[in-house]
């Protein structure tokens, strides 16, 4: 009589999958953060799947982990396999529901450049529906649920403006900004963020300037307190055009700075012709190019 193999028992995936975010983050506090648990949850993981395999994975040390030579070279290949398995899922998820597009983007882009641009998007595809995400970091998208980013990076994806920065005011202020030298009179507004940005036009067009006033943890607040007249911001382009259309800013001086970046769409893989997220990733770029 033929007796079938026994099935192959695999560890649990979730301790699998605390193990792999661990050994490629450098730590079970990043691993915590990045799959939405307590680190004491990928400990009590981690310590689960080194009894069940009989073997560490990590040498405990006062300064923090560090991987065996067994997870070392275990790493890869489960990190291939995660890959995998995420786009999987997305696939799954893309073909259950191809009317739905999920877009994860940096916070100020989300609030100035798609949202004002989401009525045309609903009216050139009707029954689309398009969820947004803010996030500061753009998400691992082979794991994560989203089917694009909208983030300023220095390569890949699809390039939907350029990144360009330039000093913007309201009219009422501008009347007082003349000349790089009158920036030192007023207000210089900043983002957290871009905190630097001052500095990078200062160097090519106001040496010397050392810019003071208001730093905002937003950069859509940072714009609305130009608008409302508390001083000068340094803007990017991309995120200003509407209000610059408008005549709600304008531009005071003629310098700009082109960055190292742009403002792109990202894909964990290119998508489907014809599908959803092409449709809207090509509406995207043309809008970008041609404004609102």
């Amino acid at each position: 009589m033929t007796l079938a193999p026994p099935p192959m028992r695999l560890p649990a995936l979730n301790a699998l999958r605390a193990f792999e975010a661990a050994a490629r983050l450098g730590g079970f506090a990043a691993a915590a953060e990045e799959l939405g648990v307590t680190p004491g949850a990928v400990t009590a993981h981690i310590k689960g799947l080194e009894a069940d395999l009989g073997a560490p994975l990590f040498e405990r040390q006062a300064k923090g982990v560090q991987l065996t030579a067994l997870g070392a070279r275990c790493l890869p290949a489960l990190s291939e396999a995660f890959d995998s398995l995420g786009i999987a899922v997305q696939t799954l998820r893309a073909e259950a529901a191809p009317q739905v597009v999920q877009i994860a983007a940096l916070p100020a882009v989300a609030q100035l450049w798609l949202s004002p641009r989401l009525p045309g998007l609903r009216a050139a595809f009707p029954g689309l529906s398009v969820s947004i995400t803010a996030m500061e970091r753009p998400p691992n998208l082979k794991r994560a649920p989203y089917d694009m980013t909208l983030f300023y990076e220095a390569a890949g994806g699809v390039v939907v403006a350029r990144d360009e920065i330039f000093p913007v005011c309201a009219p009422t202020l501008a009347r007082h900004v003349k000349a790089a030298s009158d920036l030192s009179l007023v207000p210089c507004l900043s983002d957290a963020v871009w905190s630097e940005d001052w500095q990078v036009w200062a160097a090519e067009h106001a040496p010397g300037l050392v810019p003071r006033g208001p730093v905002h943890s937003l950069f859509a607040l940072a714009v609305e307190e130009a608008v409302n007249g508390a001083g000068v911001l340094m803007a990017h382009g991309a995120l200003v055009e509407r209000h610059l259309d408008s005549g709600a800013l304008v531009a005071p001086l003629p310098g700009r700075v082109r960055l190292d970046r742009d403002l792109r769409l990202g894909f964990a893989r290119p998508p489907r012709p014809g599908s959803a997220v092409a449709r809207v990733a090509d509406w995207l770029r043309s809008s970008g190019e041609g404004g609102l």
